[in-house]
């Protein structure tokens, strides 16, 4: 009987132990600032000479996956997504940083505490400069900007940009650290 009464007094332990922790993560979770991703844009410096291709649209919907994904996982931001009509909007194109602050609109309609948005310039196929832009909502100012130059216009290029933008400039400004 001592033992049954041991076992189960462990168990109950264990199930409020267990509880508490998922209401602190769920908590923590809670209390991180809501992200969203506004795209990723092409100023295609040479458009006359060479056109935007398939692959670079492919490269600019494949950076925002990795950008918002990596993000994330950073356990640093709660990713929230555009509704169908800010989507529609965007691709309409109110290019996020040149319609007179329409990004701070659209996460206000997402909920979003902070939108982010991409830019790539195409100087050439071996030129290019990602940009990485963030605004806070509520106070609608810009709380980070940061640029990386790449070489050669391959999907390996332009992953590890963003990759390298992620990890070494926007997570330790997020953070107040210096840039890596």
């Amino acid at each position: 009987m001592l033992n049954l009464r041991s076992l189960i007094s462990s168990i109950a332990v264990a199930l409020l132990a267990v509880t508490a922790a998922y209401g602190v993560s769920t908590a923590k979770a809670d209390a991180l600032p809501t992200l969203t991703y506004l795209g990723a844009f092409l100023q295609n410096d040479n458009a006359g000479l060479e056109p935007t291709t398939d692959a670079e649209r492919a490269r600019l919907r494949k950076v925002g996956e990795i950008f918002t994904q990596d993000l994330g996982d950073s356990g640093q931001f709660r990713i929230v997504r555009l509704g169908a009509e800010q989507l529609q909007h965007i691709a309409a194109g109110q290019t996020p940083g040149e319609c007179g602050q329409c990004e701070i609109e659209y996460g206000k309609a997402a909920g979003a505490d902070i939108v982010a948005w991409m830019t790539m310039q195409k100087v050439s196929n071996l030129i290019l400069n990602m940009n990485v832009y963030m605004v806070d909502v509520a106070s609608r100012r810009q709380v980070l900007v940061k640029s990386v130059d790449l070489r050669g216009n391959t999907d390996e290029s332009w992953t590890r940009a963003v990759k390298y933008l992620v990890k070494n400039r926007v997570l330790p400004a997020h953070l107040g650290l210096p840039p890596a």
